[in-house]
C-alpha cells in the first residue's frame, strides 16, 4: 500500500505503519463517532480531521456513527448540523453513515451473552448507592448485594427491565469484573439502564439504552473499525473497552488510541456548557458567532481550509495543552489574505467635502482586489465631491504622532488622490460632523509627479454611490482564558458583541450574499451575515488584521 504523504509522522501514524507492516492489517477503518446531543465545535474538527485523515492518507475509509444511545438529550437537529460540519469542513463518509441504534438488538444479545457467562448481573441499587459502593481512589469498592444472583434469575430480571415492567432507577445491568479493581471504571460498570423515553430512531421500541462504554466498543467491532481513536479521557476506560470485546467479540478487536483533545483559550468545549448559553439567552443560538461551533465559525466567517490548516499544525500529542486562539486566528488570516477580495468600508462615517471637486461630477476609480493573486484584477470605485472617512482617521488637536487627517494635514485616499483639510464643521455640542478640504487632481491613482510623499493612506466610500449596512464587531465571549461553568456569569466578556448601524461600504458589494467574505481595507476581514438581505447588508467582523497600521503606512 503507498502511504506517502507529506503529513508529519505522529504516534498515531507511527502505530498504524507498524499494525500494516505486521500485516495485522491490510488496510485502516477510523470512525468519527459523535453523540447527537449538541452542535459540533472546533474541538471536534481536530478529530473529524484526523479520523478522515488518516483514512484518506492510508486509502482507507472513515464512517461516520452518531452514538445514539440518550434519547433524552438526542435531537433530529444536531444530527442535520453535524453532517452539514463535517460536509463543510471537506470530507465525506460515502455510504458509510452508521447510527448506534441500529445496533440495538446485537448489543441486546451481547448483554444477555455475558449474563450467560455469569458475568453481568441486574442490580436494584441506587445510583446514590451504587457511588457509594463503588468506593474511591484510595478504597476498594464493595459488592454489590445483588451481584450473586443466579443466571437464570438475572435473564428473567433483563428481560422484564427490557418488557417495561420496572421504573427507571429501579434496575440497571451491571458487567460483573473486580469490585477491588485500581481502576475505578472496572469496579462492575453500569451496562443498561431504564429510561421509558421514545427514541428518535427506534420509537417506543426500546425501554432500555446501553450505557455508552458497552455501546461504543460493540459498534467499533461491529463495523470492522481498525484504529479506535479518542480523547485522552477515555483512557481509563480503554480496559473496560477491551474486556468487553474479549468476552463476547470474536479477534481481531479494534484497536483504541487515545490523543490529547483541543483545549483553545478563552472560550471553552464542553456541549453541556455551550448548551446553558443557549438556553440562558446569553448567546443567539448555537450558530452566534461568538460561539466556537462549527456553525458559528462559519457564520462568523472562518473557512474550512484555515481550520484543517490548524488542526494540522497543532499536531497530535498525548499531553493536553491550551493553544492560543491566536494561532487559529493567524492560520484564518492566511487563508482570507490569499483569497479575500478586497473592498472599502467605512464603519463610522465622518463626511468630508472636497470643495474644489466639481459638485457634479463621478469618476471611476480603479482598485486592486486582491494585491496577492498573481494577475490580480481591479473593480471601479466611484469617486465625487463628497466622500466618508473613518471618524477616528480624523483629530483637530492631534497629538504627535498621528499621522492622519487633521487641519492642513494632507493624506492619501486609497486608490485615489491626496487630499488636505482645510476646515471643520461642528454641531452645538462642539463634535466634529464634517469635514472641508481641497484634492490635488495630479494626484489621481495615490501618487504625486512631484514625488511629495504623505504619513497615511485612508480607506473612504463615496457619500452618494456607497450602501447602507449594518457590521457587528466580535470579540471573544470570555475575558479568562480559561472560563468556568461556576462562574460563568462574572467571566463573560459585556463587550462581545459591537453592532454598528451606520456603516457605508462600497456599492460593489450590492450584489453580495451571505457567506461571502472580503477585506475591509486597513478594518480586518469580515463576512456577509445569513441576516443579511438585498435592501439590508449584514457583515460580521471574522478577524481584525494583525497589524492594521504597519500595513497602511507601508
Amino acid at each position: 500500500m503507498d502511504t506517502s504523504r507529506n503529513t508529519p509522522s505522529n504516534f498515531i501514524r507511527n502505530i498504524i505503519d507498524e499494525d500494516l507492516a505486521s500485516g495485522k492489517h491490510k488496510g485502516i477503518v477510523t470512525r468519527f463517532p459523535p453523540e447527537p446531543n449538541g452542535y459540533l465545535h472546533i474541538g471536534h474538527a481536530k478529530s473529524i480531521c484526523l479520523n478522515f485523515g488518516l483514512a484518506e492518507d492510508y486509502q482507507g475509509t472513515c464512517h461516520l456513527r452518531f452514538d445514539d444511545t440518550n434519547p433524552e438529550k438526542e435531537d433530529e437537529e444536531y444530527i442535520n448540523s453535524i453532517m452539514e460540519d463535517v460536509h463543510w469542513l471537506g470530507f465525506d463518509w460515502g455510504d458509510h453513515l452508521y447510527f448506534a441504534s441500529d445496533y440495538f438488538d446485537k448489543l441486546y444479545e451481547f448483554a444477555v451473552e455475558l449474563i450467560k457467562q455469569g458475568k453481568a448481573y441486574v442490580c436494584q441499587l441506587s445510583a446514590d448507592e451504587i457511588r457509594e459502593y463503588r468506593g474511591t481512589l484510595t478504597k476498594p469498592g464493595k459488592d454489590s448485594p445483588y451481584r450473586d444472583r443466579s443466571i437464570e434469575e438475572n435473564l428473567d430480571l433483563f428481560e422484564r427491565m427490557r418488557s417495561g415492567e420496572f421504573e427507571e432507577g429501579s434496575h440497571v445491568l451491571r458487567a460483573k469484573i473486580d469490585m477491588a479493581s485500581p481502576n475505578v471504571v472496572m469496579r462492575d460498570p453500569t451496562l443498561y439502564r431504564i429510561r421509558k423515553i421514545a427514541h428518535h430512531r427506534t420509537g417506543d421500541k426500546w425501554c432500555i439504552y446501553p450505557m455508552y462504554d458497552f455501546t461504543h466498543c460493540l459498534s467499533d467491532a461491529l463495523e470492522n473499525i481498525t484504529h479506535s481513536i479518542c480523547t485522552m479521557e477515555f483512557e481509563n476506560n480503554r480496559p473496560l473497552y477491551e474486556w468487553i470485546l474479549d468476552q463476547v467479540y470474536p479477534e481481531p478487536h479494534p484497536r483504541q488510541i487515545e490523543f490529547a483533545r483541543l483545549n483553545l483559550g478563552y472560550t471553552m468545549m464542553s456541549k453541556r456548557m455551550l448548551l446553558q448559553l443557549v438556553n440562558e439567552g446569553i448567546v443567539e443560538s448555537w450558530d452566534d458567532p461568538r460561539m466556537p461551533t462549527l456553525s458559528g465559525l462559519r457564520r462568523r466567517g472562518y473557512t474550512p481550509a484555515a481550520i484543517r490548516d490548524f488542526c494540522e499544525r497543532i499536531g497530535v500529542a498525548k499531553a493536553n495543552s491550551l493553544v492560543d486562539m491566536a494561532f487559529l486566528e493567524h492560520c484564518l488570516r492566511e487563508d482570507l489574505n490569499a483569497n479575500a477580495p478586497r473592498t472599502m468600508a467605512v464603519l463610522r462615517p465622518l463626511k468630508v467635502v472636497i470643495e474644489n471637486y466639481p459638485e457634479d461630477q463621478i469618476e471611476e476609480l480603479d482598485a486592486v482586489n486582491n494585491p496577492q493573486d498573481p494577475e490580480p484584477d481591479t473593480r471601479k470605485i466611484p469617486f465625487g465631491r463628497e466622500i466618508y472617512i473613518e471618524q477616528e482617521d480624523f483629530m483637530e488637536d492631534p497629538p504627535k504622532k498621528f499621522f492622519r487627517l487633521a487641519p492642513g494635514r494632507e493624506v492619501r485616499l486609497r486608490s485615489a488622490y491626496f487630499i488636505t483639510c482645510t476646515d471643520v464643521i461642528k454641531d452645538e455640542a462642539g463634535n466634529v460632523i464634517e469635514v472641508r478640504a481641497t484634492y490635488d487632481p495630479n494626484t489621481k491613482g495615490g501618487s504625486a509627479p512631484d514625488g511629495r510623499k504623505v504619513r497615511a493612506t485612508l480607506h473612504w466610500v463615496s457619500a452618494t454611490n456607497s450602501l447602507p449596512a449594518e457590521v457587528r464587531l466580535y470579540d471573544s465571549l470570555f475575558t479568562v482564558e480559561e472560563p468556568s461553568i461556576d462562574a460563568l456569569a462574572e467571566q463573560l466578556n459585556p463587550n462581545s458583541l459591537e453592532v454598528l448601524t451606520n456603516a457605508r461600504v462600497e456599492e460593489n458589494l450590492a450584489q453580495a450574499v451571505p457567506g461571502d467574505k472580503f477585506q475591509f481595507e486597513r478594518q480586518g476581514y469580515f463576512c456577509v451575515d445569513k441576516d443579511s438581505t438585498k435592501g439590508n447588508l449584514v457583515f460580521n467582523r471574522t478577524v481584525a488584521l494583525r497589524d492594521t497600521w504597519a500595513r497602511t503606512n507601508k
